[in-house]
């Protein structure tokens, strides 16, 4: 029985692929499947593809006309068999026990969602960051207040495969994981962790991470779309506290800093923009439940304003 399926979406990664895939093919956990879907890859990739595909038996390979992460992942998704589903980006790699320790964990509870930690690596530094979770949660509430603090990258996690039953990725955004985890949270009954840096996600010029691209401003529209779930499926009124603390803390910190590698002028029309949209949906935000935790990411979400915006402009630009 196939216990994890890893869906890997391809781009024109060639420089890259090799490593990712080692990585994959070189895993502890045996009863494992690797799905490369190649979204219409212009370089070489498809050559890399073939000769894994060929070596591996457990590599089952695909290839469609480009459509996009989202596409790819969705994709892949319909072809999976495993009890859990993993995605790994084709430029990154993970560590060799990665997801033998995570299925472990998943199987100790049956957990629905299992998380670990990250690294990022950059061109000359490599930084350790957590999932923003030291212990597993099994209520329903306490999934519901880690969702301030819920860290929605797809790639450092496990997912049962029938929480995908009614759910998929939305196609042609950027910052789909985002829109994808906060959809699913709701559906979820239970989190495992292992604080364990085990994917290593590399941040490289070109990359979306880094790119200045007017779809910047999928952080509102997702957002809003978000927002129009809850509502659609009559979750909104519970979650309402979690969604209005997640929105602003998304377009005032996030999107903000994001948009700050933009010009001037363009960078004031994507702060205006945040705040009339804060203002539209949540007006009375500085009253939520979660501010009135003290910290200093709060005191800048409760009193940011366009003063605010203009010093992380100047920090962003500071070394130009």
């Amino acid at each position: 029985m196939i216990k994890v399926s890893v869906i890997v979406p391809v781009y024109n990664v060639e420089k890259y692929l090799r490593k990712c895939l080692d990585s994959l093919v070189n895993q502890t956990l045996k009863d494992i499947e690797i799905i490369i879907v190649n979204d219409g890859s212009k370089d070489h990739s498809d050559i890399i593809i073939e000769e894994y595909s060929n070596k591996y038996s457990h590599i089952t390979a695909f290839k469609k006309e480009n459509g996009g992460l989202s596409s790819a992942r969705n994709f892949g998704i319909e072809r999976a068999t495993g009890e859990y589903i993993a995605f790994v980006d084709s430029d990154d790699w993970v560590e060799s026990e990665m997801y033998e320790k995570m299925y472990l964990k998943a199987k100790e509870h049956d957990f629905d969602l299992i998380m670990c930690d990250f690294k990022e690596i950059h061109e000359n530094e490599t930084k350790v960051y957590t999932c923003h979770l030291d212990h597993d949660l099994f209520t329903k509430e306490d999934i519901q207040k880690h969702m301030i603090d819920y860290y929605p990258s797809a790639w450092n996690k496990l997912y049962k495969r029938s929480l995908f039953k009614n759910l998929q990725f939305k196609e042609g955004v950027w910052f789909e994981d985002v829109e994808f985890g906060y959809r699913l949270l709701p559906y979820v009954h239970s989190i495992g962790i292992v604080n364990n840096p085990f994917y290593n996600y590399l941040i490289r010029k070109g990359s979306i991470t880094s790119t200045v691209d007017p779809r910047i401003y999928h952080y509102i529209d997702n957002w809003n779309g978000i927002l129009d779930f809850y509502k659609f499926h009559h979750l909104y009124e519970r979650y309402e506290n979690e969604l209005e603390y997640s929105y602003v803390r998304y377009l005032y910190a996030t999107f903000i800093k994001a948009a700050a590698k933009y010009d001037r002028n363009e960078y004031e029309c994507a702060v205006k923009k945040a705040i009339d949209q804060v203002n539209q949906h949540f007006p009375n935000y500085k009253k939520n439940k979660y501010l009135s935790q003290k910290s200093l990411k709060n005191l800048y979400l409760k009193h940011f304003n366009h003063f605010f915006a203009k010093i992380i402009y100047m920090k962003e630009h500071e070394h130009e």
